[in-house]
């Protein structure tokens, strides 16, 4: 059995630049063929990577890049022959492949795996062991995908730079911002792009109270509709670490305030609400 059995288990995770976890377990005279295992939070689907000993005594699983691991959260746990897993918490996380990571996208898509723990809300590179909290992977897979880059919130707009990832740019590409919560029409901004790379400009004053989305469309209306994230990093919860600024603006709804931020799927959105008169 793995030792630990009634306590917390620790597993060490490192990322590589290709996009793959391995995951170092601490254990003692485990006995029988043992796994870690993915649980997809969201749905009931599993995976299993063995665990094979190391000259450290400790269990060692991979998870290439290479294995598909469909969008969610994925709760980590070690498993021995048939016993009831065992949940896995967050030992030391090495991360640091994941901040200079530039796919090449020439799959057609790009695949983000971030190793956290849920209760302390993020992981970073080189992080200390956690004292609370279970390991989990959060997992994007985006085909094509929008990487939202540099924002510059200017007065009273918006300027997005990024990158596009398993596709290319047509003539009539452009950029939508979609209101979430009602059926009204999508703002269209047009978008600069060089090569991958694109830039465009939302104006506050042209949207209404709510929250609204940013898409890209690189092929126009005939094309997919991309959602711009930020994933390329090693922050698997943008919204409580990224912030930006918000700037007051006449509409013709009535005075807003407007700004920018990353939702907990690390989509990129402009959140607009009515505010009083600036008289």
């Amino acid at each position: 059995m793995l030792a630990g059995r009634g306590v917390s288990l620790r597993a060490d995770c490192v990322a590589d630049s290709a996009g793959g976890l391995t995951f170092d377990v601490t254990a003692g005279g485990a006995s029988g063929t043992a796994h870690l295992v993915l649980r997809r939070r969201e749905g009931q689907e599993e995976v299993g990577l063995p665990l094979a000993p190391t000259a450290d005594g400790r269990l060692r699983a991979a998870l290439p890049s290479t294995v598909a691991l469909p969008e969610g959260r994925w709760d980590a746990y070690a498993r021995v022959a048939d016993d009831e897993p065992l949940r896995l918490s967050p030992g030391a996380t090495d991360l640091r492949a994941l901040t200079a990571r530039t796919p090449s996208g020439s799959r057609g898509h790009v695949a983000v795996r971030i190793p956290y723990s849920p209760t302390l809300g993020f992981a970073r590179a080189g992080g200390p062991p956690s004292r609370q909290g279970n390991l989990t992977v959060r997992s994007w897979l985006r085909a094509p995908h929008a990487e939202a880059g540099e924002l510059r919130p200017e007065g009273a707009g918006l300027t997005v730079r990024g990158r596009l990832y398993g596709t290319c740019f047509a003539p009539d590409a452009y950029a939508e911002v979609r209101p979430r919560h009602s059926p009204g029409p999508a703002r269209r901004s047009d978008v600069a792009a060089d090569e991958a790379r694109f830039g465009f400009s939302v104006t506050y004053a042209a949207l209404g109270p709510g929250v609204w989305d940013l898409w890209l469309r690189p092929h126009g209306e005939s094309g997919p509709r991309v959602r711009i994230a930020r994933l390329l990093d090693d922050v698997a919860d943008k919204k409580p670490v990224f912030t930006y600024p918000r700037a007051r603006v006449e509409t013709e709804y009535g005075p807003v305030e407007a700004g920018p931020y990353y939702t907990r799927d690390n989509d990129l959105s402009v959140s607009v609400t009515a505010c009083p008169s600036l008289q």
